[in-house]
């Protein structure tokens, strides 16, 4: 009898050994060594406050720095700001805000795409968290075309040329004349170093893995971004994914007063301070709309389980004809707008006039959303289909 031909196996791609050994080294010894040292030597309350500080000056350098500044051009920053965010950026140890940044770019222009965007949700949790970065693969190839604006950047290419003597003077020149000044420096190295390095790091991971994974979809279910209010605790506001995948030119993540967006008041302060300016926001009337698209849809889907279905498809319609409605007429009323900006033509009276009448169409989305939710209640109380 032929031998059945077996499918070839494709090769892995060739490991990376610097963030193979760099990310399994610091994760042991923050298992290991960190809990020992403590035990058989105890920490003091400075080398934790020396963690916590160092640990967010590091965060918010990725969050404000790299991610909303540099990647999405949310704001614009004075170059005091923009220097201590490359310093700190560089002591997270996730490389240099060119490389970051164009990464970032090519994973939301191909989110979910596997041979293009470089940690890919679909290709599971272990590759979106760290397994991209311990192989060479095609994904992740660097290519900075999408990063010319970064490129003329005078600090972004300082910080990238001089990427390794920067990074070893903010992790171990840093903790090391910390741990000098207060007489411990192993526990400082260890706490302010080590520790911090890896809490760094898997915070900002788990936005490209779980944020991916686990929570809700309320703005699009076109991606695999989802928000979840735990994350976005851990990681300085980031984890309203959903919403910044749709809404990715707006500097704030979580929208609502109430949601922890840390990295959002950061901002916003630094901009009271003269630190930064020119703060985008998305206009509510794009984010309503695209909550009672979503809306529209799970109650249309709601709807297929209705034995009523003829009765609640009547009113659905109705909303879907008004929510159109709607949407014609703030159309029109941005373009009035935008032409009375360019030609200066309209009075004064006539451009209030217009922004009261938005106003209004942002209110009547708010409502509308409020009777789909009241409509959604009764589908699921309704008995379903025999």
């Amino acid at each position: 009898m032929n031998a059945v031909p077996q499918p070839q196996r494709t090769p892995a791609p060739p490991r990376l050994w610097v963030t193979t050994i760099l990310f399994s080294s610091t994760a042991l010894a923050a298992l290991i060594l960190v809990p020992l040292y403590g035990v058989l030597y105890g920490y003091h309350w400075y080398q934790w406050l020396a963690f916590a500080v160092y640990g967010a000056l590091c965060g918010f350098s990725i969050t404000a720095g790299y991610h909303r500044l540099w990647s999405h051009r949310t704001y614009e920053a004075h170059w005091s700001l923009r220097l201590l965010f490359a310093l700190f950026g560089a002591a997270a140890l996730q490389n240099s805000i060119l490389i970051w940044c164009s990464g970032h770019r090519r994973h939301h222009r191909h989110v979910d795409d596997n041979e293009h965007d470089p940690y890919s949700a679909r290709r599971g949790f272990w590759f979106s968290h760290i397994g991209w970065m311990l192989r060479d693969y095609p994904s992740g190839k660097l290519d900075f075309d999408n990063a010319k604006d970064l490129q003329r950047d005078k600090i972004v290419l300082w910080q990238h040329n001089h990427y390794v003597p920067i990074t070893l003077a903010m992790n171990l020149g840093l903790p090391l004349a910390l741990g000098l000044a207060t007489g411990d420096v192993f526990g400082m190295l260890l706490l302010a170093g080590v520790l911090r390095i890896v809490v760094n790091h898997h915070t900002t991971f788990f936005i490209n893995s779980l944020a991916h994974i686990w929570g809700r979809r309320p703005y699009t279910d076109e991606n695999s971004a989802r928000d979840n209010d735990l994350l976005a605790f851990f990681t300085f506001g980031e984890g309203y994914h959903n919403y910044h995948h749709i809404f990715q030119t707006d500097y704030r993540n979580g929208i609502r007063w109430y949601q922890w967006d840390p990295t959002k008041w950061l901002i916003r302060t630094a901009s009271w301070l003269g630190l930064a300016r020119n703060l985008k926001t998305v206009p509510a009337m794009r984010i309503q709309r695209a909550i009672l698209t979503m809306q529209f849809k799970r109650a249309e889907q709601k709807l297929q389980q209705s034995s009523h279905r003829e009765r609640w498809r009547q009113l659905l319609e109705k909303e879907a004809q008004e929510f159109s409605a709607a949407l014609s007429e703030w159309k029109e009323l941005q373009s009035r707008r935008y032409e009375n900006a360019r030609e200066r033509l309209l009075a004064k009276w006539e451009s209030a006039a217009i922004r009261t009448r938005v106003k209004e169409l942002e209110y009547s989305l708010k409502m509308q959303r409020k009777r789909l939710a009241i409509m959604m209640e009764q589908f699921h109380l309704c008995p379903s289909a025999a």
